[in-house]
């Protein structure tokens, strides 16, 4: 099976513009293919790591990715899915999260001499003259065609501003220079940034005429890992210190019976003719199914180690155990308890189990909080300062542990 044969047994390509192209290209090793990544938070998320696993994929059958950090677009952020304006990030913030991208990233792709490497759209965008780029860019497109993209659908609703609207046109100048700088020959991205991608080939062959050689290509990266990566609590962190090693194995291992298989194909490297051996499973062994991809993607992540740990607490928590010590546990400040305790619903805020108390006193009222495995009836429910001390295993629902103390 080639290469591209399997992208399209795991489910990942969407839509292309030049098959027989791109098969040419990545079946040989001879794409030199970026993706861009807007560094909007400080962590990458499991929004990206569809894309992280298409470029390891592809580095694997020895094509070169070229990582793009976006900290130029940032400056106006993507309005891909959007109803409302992205807040707008300093310059400080913008470069901070950069560099923490960059030092996930390494720990996923194998950058160097000949292999993949790591640019910065803000070291071309920032330069750029902006009369030059009305006239030597801008002229290209078309503002009724740009007005009927999908990216910008949700925006018009709200009022579309001026800021947004150039969006297409960077991240278009992006494959642009890349092109010209780096021989990229190859764009990915989700299947909502299709008509900037189509904006950035068409810019090639505009300035460069139409023999330039230019492709792209789209997969359902954006719209299923964005999916993907929502939970009761916000985004799924690939940073330990904002999502635990345990909590990202939990998460995985809860997803749905009906996307076990489909995040077993598209995210794990486990043989495709193993996971179809999987079709066939049902019931309890759906479950196994589960594990295993929990187990695969935590190893990815964050290392065998800690995929194991994370594995061996969670079996001993279900199965009715008390062994918490790699449960994502909060230390609680004595400044917070009122008269030696504290009371459930604000205990739960502190561990950043609910994002208010009104959510927690929700979450209390309809049943869903335990400490100790005792059912909180009450939202008047305390806890004291000797039970915090002996530590205290919150479960919220079925699936959402953690444990808190003070010392």
């Amino acid at each position: 099976m080639t290469i591209y044969d399997e992208l399209v047994a795991r489910g990942l390509i969407a839509q292309v513009t030049d098959e027989e192209g791109i098969k040419e290209l990545i079946n040989n090793g001879k794409a030199t293919f970026y993706i861009g990544f807007d560094p909007t938070a400080n962590s990458l998320h499991v929004g990206h790591f569809m894309a992280l696993c298409l470029m390891k994929r592809l580095q694997m059958a020895g094509n070169k990715p070229v990582v793009l950090i976006g900290g130029g677009t940032a400056y106006i952020g993507d309005p891909s899915g959007r109803t409302d304006l992205r807040s707008m990030m300093t310059p400080e913030t913008i470069q901070h999260n950069s560099e923490c991208f960059k030092k996930q990233m390494e720990r996923f792709i194998e950058f160097g001499d000949g292999k993949a490497i790591m640019v910065n759209n803000a070291d071309w965008l920032l330069k750029l003259n902006y009369v030059d780029v009305l006239r030597e860019v801008g002229i290209h497109f078309s503002v009724n065609n740009m007005l009927r993209a999908e990216c910008y659908k949700q925006r018009m609703e709200k009022g579309l501003s001026f800021l947004e609207l150039n969006y297409m046109i960077m991240q278009s100048y992006d494959f642009y220079y890349l092109y010209q700088n780096y021989g990229c020959n190859m764009q990915f991205g989700g299947d909502d940034q299709w008509s900037n991608m189509l904006g950035g080939r068409e810019l090639i062959r505009r300035i460069l005429g139409k023999d330039s050689y230019a492709m792209t290509i789209t997969l359902l990266m954006n719209s299923e890992g964005k999916k993907m990566g929502k939970t009761a609590r916000g985004a799924v962190w690939l940073d330990p210190n904002k999502t635990s090693p345990f909590e990202f194995y939990q998460y995985w291992r809860n997803v749905d019976d009906a996307d076990v298989l489909k995040c077993l194909r598209m995210l794990t490297f486990l043989p495709l003719e193993q996971i179809n051996e999987m079709d066939k499973w049902e019931g309890s062994q759906l479950n196994e199914a589960k594990e295993i991809l929990a187990f695969e993607l935590t190893k990815l992540i964050h290392g065998e180690e800690e995929a194991k740990k994370a594995k061996d607490a969670s079996h001993a928590l279900f199965a009715g155990g008390t062994d918490d010590a790699n449960m994502p546990s909060t230390e609680i400040m004595a400044d917070k308890l009122i008269d030696g305790a504290i009371s459930a619903m604000d205990l739960i805020v502190e561990c950043g189990l609910v994002p208010s108390k009104s959510e927690a006193r929700r979450i209390i009222q309809q049943g869903g909080l335990f400490i100790n495995d005792v059912k909180v009836d009450s939202i008047g429910y305390t806890i004291t300062l000797e039970e915090l001390k002996n530590g205290i295993k919150i479960r919220k629902g079925k699936k959402t542990y953690h444990k808190a103390f003070i010392r």
